[in-house]
């Protein structure tokens, strides 16, 4: 077993499980938008490797270049299944390799989730977690009913919320946890109860409503992982938060993981994570490359009375760019991830990605402005 960390891994290791292919790649998909990943794919359809994808119906804002990836991996002899529309969402995301090696993951692939969040992978060759993949993608495929054989192959909704209660109420010592919003109900209860029995609780993430353990945010990257350590020797990785509709109306897949090495690694991940915590609260907003932001600007705090005539003069003036702003923020927000109009830890990132979206649209309306000016004066 290995262990892919993201953001220090990178797209390598999947590039590498898709060159090394030589009869099948199966790949479930819910948001893309890696040209390198895709060039892969389609470089093993070429040779001659059996390449389908499994994408998903829908994610939230981005259905349209779903669609056009449809076409494109077609194209380029690539089998295309479309997961059915019973569910809320499709939001796993793995591979299979020759039906022999599979990559379960707990991000997407986009550069957002590779290449700023922090996100796991867990590569295996475990004979029953090969077996159960395959029957899932087949039966996702297919639309038909997929049901488990094990409870260390945890699939929302057919097995997940009863695992991982269990899993939970196992603890004896501690249980590490990353989620970007823990809000069941059942499930709060059954931390709150590990709680009060002594069990040390830690989450990295957000949690819904007061709790009697201890709860931070992730400190200097986007967190996207969903990832439960217990007891320092065992850990479940996976697509699954803690939340009602990702236990029970979403498609999610994960795995309990009992491999040493791969459980201290996860583990000295997290505790890497909760100590940066001590860090200056500025280091919160790092989710986009410094490169990318160079020469944003910063804005320096004002009075509410002059903020609020800063706004009626820039409407004013700005009015023209409105449509241009508009798109430049869709765009952003569409690129951002589905949870982005309701999760407050992908906030910092938004402010970020939509600054620089903003400060394009301006520039390009500016420029724009300026050509028609030029143009008016030799009429």
């Amino acid at each position: 077993m290995k262990l892919i960390i993201q953001p220090a891994d990178g797209v390598g290791p999947l590039l590498a499980a898709i060159k090394s292919a030589k009869t099948s790649v199966e790949i479930a998909i819910f948001r893309f938008d890696r040209k390198d990943v895709e060039v892969a794919l389609k470089a093993a359809a070429a040779r001659g490797v059996k390449v389908t994808a499994l994408i998903a119906f829908a994610n939230r804002g981005g259905e349209q270049g779903l669609r056009k990836l449809e076409l494109r991996c077609l194209d380029a002899g690539i089998i295309v299944a479309r997961t059915a529309d019973d569910l809320i969402r499709y939001h796993d995301k793995y591979i299979l390799i020759d039906r022999r090696v599979l990559y379960v993951l707990s991000f997407n692939f986009t550069h957002l989730d590779i290449d700023h969040s922090r996100g796991f992978g867990v590569v295996t060759t475990h004979a029953n977690w090969v077996r159960e993949a395959t029957k899932l993608f087949r039966a996702d495929c297919t639309r038909t009913k997929y049901a488990p054989k094990t409870e260390t192959f945890v699939v929302s909704p057919p097995n997940s919320r009863k695992v991982l209660d269990a899993f939970l109420k196992r603890a004896k010592t501690q249980l590490l946890i990353y989620d970007p919003k823990i809000s069941d109900k059942e499930m709060l209860r059954t931390l709150q109860a590990r709680a009060k029995a002594g069990v040390e609780v830690k989450v990295i993430g957000s949690v819904a409503g007061k709790v009697s353990f201890e709860v931070q945010k992730l400190s200097g990257r986007r967190l996207h992982t969903r990832t439960i350590i217990r007891d320092r020797r065992q850990a479940f990785i996976g697509s699954q938060s803690l939340r009602t509709a990702e236990l029970d109306q979403r498609r999610e897949l994960g795995l309990i993981v009992k491999d040493a090495k791969a459980v201290k690694t996860v583990l000295e991940t997290f505790e890497a994570d909760w100590i940066s915590k001590k860090a200056p609260e500025t280091t919160k907003e790092t989710d986009v490359p410094e490169a990318e932001l160079a020469g944003a600007g910063e804005i320096e705090p004002v009075s509410e009375a002059e903020a609020q005539k800063a706004v009626q003069v820039l409407t004013k003036e700005l009015n023209p760019l409105a449509v241009s702003v508009k798109k430049a923020v869709r765009k952003a927000v569409s690129k951002a991830g589905e949870d982005v109009l309701h999760d407050k830890d992908v906030k910092d990132t938004m402010k970020k990605v939509v600054k620089k979206a903003v400060k394009e649209a301006v520039k390009d309306a500016v420029h724009e402005a300026h050509d028609a000016a030029a143009a008016g004066e030799h009429e």
